[in-house]
Order: C-alpha cells, then structure tokens, then sequence
C-alpha cells in the first residue's frame, strides 16, 4: 500500500476492521487491477442503503459463512464500489462517506464536492 492518497490528498487512513473491509480485506478502501467494481469509497452504511443496494443485486446485509462475511448492519463501514455510491446518490440514498478513508481514485467516478456533502 505504498503511498496510497485518499480524496484530500493525504495518506489513506483505515475504514474499519470490524467488519473488515476492503477489496483485499486488509481494512483499507485501495484498489488495484483486478478491483474491477473499484472499492475505494469508505462510508457508513445505512439501512437505505443496504435496502437499495439489496434491490440492486448486492445484498450486503445477509451473511455469509462460507465468506467469512458477517452481513452489514446500520453504521457498520465498508468499502463502496465508487460506481455503486454514485448510484446511491443519485437514489438519494447514498450512506455518510469517511473522507479520510476515501481512495483518491473515487474521484475518477465522484467529485470531491459530491464527497465532502455526504461525509461525516
């Protein structure tokens, strides 16, 4: 995670291990190649959100034994897919974001305004 910058252009910060998160599942909201849903949005869910994202195909809130994966509850963190969190938006659902924790790549997808409306 060499020199990895999140939205406002310092050093990432952690997005929560508890559940842990990330494409790599290392806490951290960084991409890389083979990301292709790109990651990199850190927010705190909601339950509008999880019922949006649930309606959209992607049921985050179930869990998953068999993945390691707990299920998301409200005010859990997670790693977005930026393309997701758009969406979300746009819904008018789209759940806090943790600045600090943002990948600089969510910019490619969200501007920095649209980000710092929506953060804690």
């Amino acid at each position: 995670m060499i020199d990895a910058k999140n939205v406002l252009g310092t050093n990432l910060q952690p997005c929560c291990n508890d559940p842990m998160t990330g494409y790599y599942r290392d806490g951290y909201c960084r991409t890389g190649g083979q990301d292709f849903g790109v990651h990199v949005i850190c927010a705190q869910v909601t339950d509008e959100f999880l019922t949006f994202t649930k309606q959209q195909g992607n049921d985050l809130s179930t869990p998953m034994p068999a993945y390691n994966f707990p299920g998301l509850k409200l005010g859990d963190r997670w790693c977005l897919c930026a393309s997701r969190w758009q969406e979300a938006k746009e819904a008018g659902v789209a759940p806090p974001v943790i600045l600090e924790a943002t990948h600089i790549r969510a910019l490619e997808v969200v501007s920095l305004d649209e980000l710092k409306m929506n953060s804690l």
